[in-house]
């Protein structure tokens, strides 16, 4: 637990880190296993928003369409409530049971619950097995981080990581068309969205054969089991290895510098969900409404937007892996921040036609969606191998509960400031604010230094 225990960046190393000397094969699986995985929450994310009002159409009952937005919108809750729960659950178990074990469970259960949702009669069994599908979709997010963070060199670890997290962003866009090719086919069509959904099931069968755990990780467990043999037996553990006895969440943040550095990453993570959901999320209405004043179809130009926006993530998690690799993590991340806090008041103020807004939205999207690249790259950086998954996996999901909390206040600003554009830009520019008053004091630079021990 010594390493990275102030906010001052540890001296430089020259050469690999030890425990990874190169990029090998066990190395580039690891990464497309988890990329393939990663894309596949990206896919059934999406997939939600595409479908969410036509599942509950077809399995609601009379009383429930006559309040359809909170039918959609409770589907839409239970998979971020299932996904906070299952992300927090599986960083306990990929400290203890290992970053790969964690990843083929985190795969096989929602692809199987996945499944079993386009199989669902009514509505209560739909909002059961979203939240149930949630937790899945939350398990492989730590794993599948920790995973790659401790197999990449130290040098290209941030561009392997968004590597990782730009299989959302693609994941996203093959949703959407699945979905165009999926629609024509009738009242059934948004059951077989979700079959679709059952394809990762699939990539167990590569894990299993082409994917290890890490050496860092490995050692750690070693240690565990003859600490606690030796405990067992009577004798004598040191002290180093009886922290590794102690529940992974109280190895971390009972440490006081780790704990407020915990505390740190969950306002950037929450910045970041919030300024998400509250700003993306009125993008697309926003596009149609101007399409409609210019005597467009406006339904057509809200889907390209939220498309655009989708597509425009890849390139944007890409180029920040790039860059926090060169110019190193803080920078980038505040490159990043910046352009989303003014982005956002150009889109709702300076934008006139649906043609432009695509435009700026491609630059949101990018922006917005690409800041959450530097989470699987410099979380993981900040965290000590034992409870490295327990802790971003905390962070990471703690940050949607609140998230979704706070966004929820964001209709009744939408009410008291008269608009969909003042609320959206007044909420995504005091966050992104925020993020930027807060990027330097989260914890060291980590650009090339091996992970903390």
């Amino acid at each position: 637990m010594s390493d990275l225990q102030n906010d001052v960046s540890p001296p430089r190393t020259h050469g690999p880190s030890p425990a990874v000397r190169h990029i090998d094969k066990s190395s580039r699986r690891a990464l497309f296993a988890s990329w393939l995985g990663w894309t596949f929450d990206g896919f059934e994310t999406y997939a939600l928003v595409l479908v969410g009002p036509t599942a509950v159409v077809a399995v609601s009952t009379e009383a429930q369409l006559a309040d359809l937005p909170t039918y959609v919108s409770g589907l839409l809750a239970a998979t971020l409530a299932g996904w906070a729960l299952g992300g927090i659950l599986a960083g306990f178990a990929a400290d203890r049971l290992g970053r790969r074990r964690t990843l083929i469970l985190s795969i096989l259960w929602y692809a199987l619950f996945t499944g079993l949702t386009a199989l669902a009669p009514d509505y209560w069994w739909l909002l059961t097995l979203r939240f149930i599908t949630g937790m899945g979709l939350g398990a492989e997010w730590g794993s599948a981080t920790t995973l790659i963070g401790e197999l990449w060199p130290d040098r290209s670890r941030g561009r392997a990581a968004a590597v990782l997290q730009s299989g959302f962003g693609v994941g996203a866009v093959i949703a959407a068309l699945a979905w165009y090719l999926l629609e024509p086919v009738g009242d059934n069509a948004w059951r077989y969205l979700f079959l679709v959904g059952t394809l990762p099931a699939l990539i167990v069968l590569y894990v299993r054969r082409a994917v290890r755990d890490p050496q860092m990780w490995t050692s750690v467990r070693d240690r565990r089991r003859k600490a606690k043999a030796a405990q067992e037996a009577g004798n004598t553990v040191a002290a180093a290895d009886r922290e590794l006895l102690r529940s992974p969440f109280t190895a971390v943040f009972s440490h006081p510098h780790l704990r407020r550095r915990g505390l740190r990453l969950l306002v950037l993570t929450v910045v970041s969900v919030i300024g998400l959901y509250a700003v993306s999320a009125w993008i697309p209405a926003y596009t149609a409404q101007l399409a409609k004043d210019t005597g467009e179809t406006g339904t057509r130009w809200g889907a390209n937007a939220g498309l655009v926006f989708n597509g425009a993530s890849v390139p944007g998690y890409l180029l920040l892996g790039y860059l926090a690799d060169r110019w190193g993590r803080k920078p980038t991340m505040l490159l990043y921040y910046a352009v989303s806090a003014a982005v956002v008041p150009v889109f709702f103020f300076a934008v006139h036609t649906p043609q432009a807004a695509l435009a700026v939205t491609a630059v949101a999207g990018f922006f917005i969606l690409g800041q959450f690249a530097w989470m699987p790259i410099y979380m993981p950086e900040l965290f000590p191998t034992s409870g490295r998954a327990t802790a971003i996996s905390t962070v990471f999901n703690s940050a949607r509960i609140a998230g979704a909390l706070v966004t929820l206040g964001t209709g009744m600003l939408i009410s008291l400031l008269g608009g969909i554009t003042a609320a959206a830009t007044v909420v995504g520019v005091v966050m992104y604010a925020i993020a930027i008053a807060t990027v330097w004091f989260v914890g060291p630079e980590t650009k090339g230094q091996p992970l903390p021990r």
